[in-house]
């Protein structure tokens, strides 16, 4: 099982870099739980979908340097990566955006169900990522 998770995660972050919202979401629960880092908690593969089509029109990121670990039952799994992205569009209630690019440490926790992630809960630095875009 654990192998399994594994392949999940690495193939969730793949299309996530590849831009396939498709395939990204199909890797889904209906019922996913998204804890959105500093944030709310928003359920369902639809919410998940409308933040990730806000997401995409403000932000151009891939994800590299990618570590990907899971418990021995594939119940539950972690992921460490660095962000490197570009700022397109302002976001609401951040810095106006103007094309900064940042490099920004995050990682993600995952729940496993039925082979899909059940949940994710990301994490990042807010207050770096604004001062990186401050100074972009």
């Amino acid at each position: 099982m654990r192998d399994q998770t594994l392949a999940l995660v690495k193939r969730y972050y793949a299309a996530f870099n590849a831009g396939d919202m498709e395939a990204f979401l199909a890797l889904l629960t209906e019922d996913v739980a998204h804890d959105i880092n500093q944030g709310r908690r928003e359920v369902g593969r639809e919410a998940f979908a409308m933040f990730m089509q806000h997401m995409n029109r403000c932000y151009r990121e891939q994800l590299v340097d990618m570590v990907v670990m899971a418990s021995d039952d594939g119940a539950r799994a972690a992921a460490e990566f660095t962000v490197l992205g570009e700022y397109l569009v302002t976001d609401e209630g951040l810095p106006p955006a103007r094309g900064q690019t940042y490099r920004l440490p995050a990682g993600a926790f995952f729940d496993i169900r039925d082979g899909k992630v059940a949940r994710v809960t990301n994490y990042y630095n807010l207050q770096d990522w604004i001062a990186q875009v401050a100074r972009g």
